[in-house]
């Protein structure tokens, strides 16, 4: 009498494409966008390249799917959130500090998407265009001038103020990225960094209150 196979195994609904985001996020956070390759990312999910593409289409569209727009809701978030301040009566440390993290955290979990920054003047105009590194650059140019406006809310004078705010915006990048170059496998707590970036975005590493 001839045995029954095994019934095929299925994945609860979204799977494949949690894996296939997931796989996409830690690959492109160890190398480049144009290095990294969907039959790559297909192997690291545990699934065959063609469901790769019947799911997102492209490498490109995985790539804004999984980095791009994780971050360009993190803006519109902010944006609204900086929207709705009354500055008399919100606590600044508080503000500064929910910006802070969130950005931080990001960046943190979504570290392919610094990696590919960095070497997006390798990529031609439509690799950029299709990867969706104008809407990350177009999401940082309001976080610019967000943090433009709270400097003036300060009274914080520059005679560069555009780079004045990006500086802001690329030193909590910058730790993000470079915090296991920086700490090894023992980095300090994320709350004891949080807490040193904001008072470094609010009073500078030498004047804070005491």
């Amino acid at each position: 009498m001839p045995q029954k196979s095994s019934p095929t195994t299925r994945r609860p609904r979204g799977a494949v494409r949690q894996l296939l985001l997931e796989a996409a996020r830690t690959l492109f956070g160890g190398q480049d966008y144009r290095t990294t390759t969907t039959r790559e990312i297909a192997e690291a999910a545990g699934v065959t390249e063609p469901l790769l593409f019947r799911h997102f289409g492209s490498k490109a569209a995985l790539f804004r799917e999984a980095l791009v727009l994780p971050f360009t809701e993190f803006v519109d978030e902010f944006g609204r959130t900086w929207a709705a301040v009354v500055p008399e009566t919100t606590d600044e440390e508080e503000l500064a500090g929910h910006f802070v993290g969130r950005l931080y955290d990001v960046f943190v979990e979504h570290r392919g998407l610094v990696v590919t920054l960095l070497s997006a003047d390798a990529l031609s105009a439509e690799e950029a265009g299709e990867a969706g590194i104008a809407d990350v650059r177009r999401a940082l140019a309001v976080l610019g001038g967000i943090s433009a406006e709270g400097m003036d809310l300060r009274g914080v004078r520059s005679a560069h103020p555009d780079l004045a705010a990006h500086s802001t915006v690329a030193m909590i990048v910058g730790m993000a990225a470079l915090r296991s170059t920086y700490f090894g496998a023992e980095p300090p707590p994320r709350a004891a960094i949080v807490a040193e970036l904001t008072q470094a975005v609010l009073h500078g590493f030498l004047h804070r209150p005491g």
